[in-house]
């Protein structure tokens, strides 16, 4: 299993870790203090004392805000304490620590924004139910258009924990503060942006209560991966690191040919292409180290089909630039069937997807070995209509009911990219700059993922591989990047892997 300091807690597994802590001797009080104590440590790290305004809700979050508000008065800060609620009706531990303070709170209101130069958003916490409205709504769109630096504690209100999600409003805070571990929604999108800088305390809740909670929902990290990552020995050969066999276009040749060039840069020992006869040699006179095999126009389908009888190919790779019309289309579908026939591991992508959108089960039918399934979600849509982004169902939840759907792993691509397995382990990506956002770069990833298979990774760890070098290489390169570049600057991100 991965490093548990990248396990994601939905807002319930965070409540069964709180419970299980103060069963193994942690009070509820000591909890919340502890939580106060961080938010307010991280405050002072980056704001010289000034006004500051604390919204508190009727529940825990509320008492972590009691917290806040009397370290700060104790550290000379002048504070506005304001409540939402009954305070007869908060928990013990909150009442208590509300008592402990120095001034009592305030009605929240928009005026009290005037007197603000820092708020601390402590109204909701991340497992609050249902859309925000009314007064509350009216407070915090007053505080969006104020500009005042917000402090979330634990979530900005009104941002679901669990799915990123925005319940009616939430403000986009400059700091969030959360603790023992990272939720789900800390890292989906729009979750992401509104968080502003996350930062993770340790409260005392031991990591001991982990493994009762059936966590299945990681942040994508080498750490989770890094010792499936295949090492070259001295004493091996080329035909130890995989051969991959790329499906090629007749007329988009380049998505394929990069895909096969990053599978050889990722560390595959031979990479060939199979590719129309008449397009044989645009493809050959681009391609150095990659071999390219000709298939008879007339008859596609029954030579790829002999090719993939030579058994040396151990991964396949289908899509990219294969093209859709006319014709094509059948001999596309027919050559996937025939790849996953095989029940050698195969990457489809692109083009593989689009094909079967008429019937998916077709496809899913197929799918008796390791596969892998790239979509972006416009193509995913084409699969799993009924798990689209129109249903409003979460991205994490869309991603493992579609890999258990196909009994593939699911690559559901975006800037908060999903890795999900047909057994429900699921890895959310964090590292990928808005520059990956241009043509080709999805060919580079497939074949990223692709030459990890080959090397005998297994294909949910080479997912989450491919994914997070891919985003590393967009951060190295930075602006202007484009997909030939990501191919060329592979060794970069690699010997920063194998460093660590």
């Amino acid at each position: 299993m991965a490093t548990d300091k990248y396990f994601l807690l939905t807002p319930q597994q965070m409540a069964l870790a709180d419970q299980a802590a103060i069963q193994s001797g942690v009070s509820a009080f000591q909890l919340m203090a502890a939580a106060g104590q961080a938010v307010v440590d991280e405050i002072v790290q980056r704001w010289s004392p000034c006004r500051v305004l604390i919204m508190a809700g009727p529940g825990n979050n509320g008492g972590d805000g009691f917290v806040i508000a009397n370290l700060l008065q104790q550290a000379g800060w002048p504070v506005t304490l304001a409540y939402v609620g009954r305070l007869e009706s908060m928990s013990e531990e909150a009442q208590a620590h509300a008592k402990n303070g120095q001034s009592e709170a305030v009605a929240l209101s928009e005026n009290l924004l005037k007197q603000a130069d820092l708020v601390v958003d402590a109204l909701f916490g991340a497992g609050l139910s249902r859309p925000i409205d009314g007064h509350i709504k009216s407070v915090l769109t007053a505080l969006a258009d104020s500009g005042i630096p917000v402090c979330a504690v634990d979530v900005p209100s009104g941002l679901d924990g669990a799915t990123g999600k925005v319940l009616g409003i939430a403000v986009k805070a400059q700091l969030t503060v959360t603790f023992f571990r990272k939720k789900p929604g800390h890292l989906l999108l729009p979750g992401r942006h509104l968080c502003g800088e996350l930062v993770v305390s340790d409260i005392g809740i031991p990591p001991q209560v982990l493994p009762s909670l059936a966590i299945n929902c990681l942040e994508n990290h080498p750490e989770n991966w890094l010792p499936f990552v295949p090492r070259h020995q001295l004493d091996g050969h080329k035909f130890h690191r995989g051969h991959v066999l790329v499906y090629g276009g007749r007329w988009m040749t380049g998505a394929s040919r990069l895909s096969a060039r990053a599978a050889l840069r990722v560390g595959a020992g031979l990479v060939s292409m199979a590719v129309p006869e008449s397009a044989w040699s645009v493809y050959a006179a681009s391609q150095l180290a990659i071999m390219v095999n000709p298939l008879t126009d007339a008859k596609v389908e029954k030579a790829f089909e002999v090719l993939l009888q030579d058994d040396r190919y151990n991964t396949i790779l289908i899509g990219p630039g294969a093209g859709l019309e006319g014709a094509h289309k059948g001999r596309l579908q027919q050559g996937v069937l025939d790849a996953l026939a095989t029940r050698r591991p195969c990457l489809l992508d692109a083009d593989a997807i689009s094909a079967f959108a008429d019937d998916p089960q077709i496809l899913f039918s197929a799918i008796q070995g390791p596969c892998v399934l790239t979509p972006h979600e416009g193509e995913f849509a084409r699969l799993f209509p009924h798990l689209a982004m129109q249903t409003g169902m979460d991205k994490v939840s869309r991603a493992q009911l579609a890999a258990k759907q196909s009994n593939s792993v699911i690559v559901l691509k975006g800037a908060d990219t999903i890795i999900a397995s047909p057994d429900g382990l699921c890895a959310i990506n964090t590292n990928a700059p808005p520059e990956l956002a241009t043509a080709g770069s999805g060919d580079v990833l497939a074949g990223l993922i692709a030459g990890l298979m080959a090397q005998g990774m297994p294909i949910w760890q080479a997912a989450c591989a491919g994914v997070w070098i891919h985003g590393e290489l967009g951060n190295l390169l930075g602006v202007g990047l484009i997909a030939e570049d990501l191919v060329e600057a592979v060794p970069s991100v690699l010997k920063s892997i194998f460093d660590k």
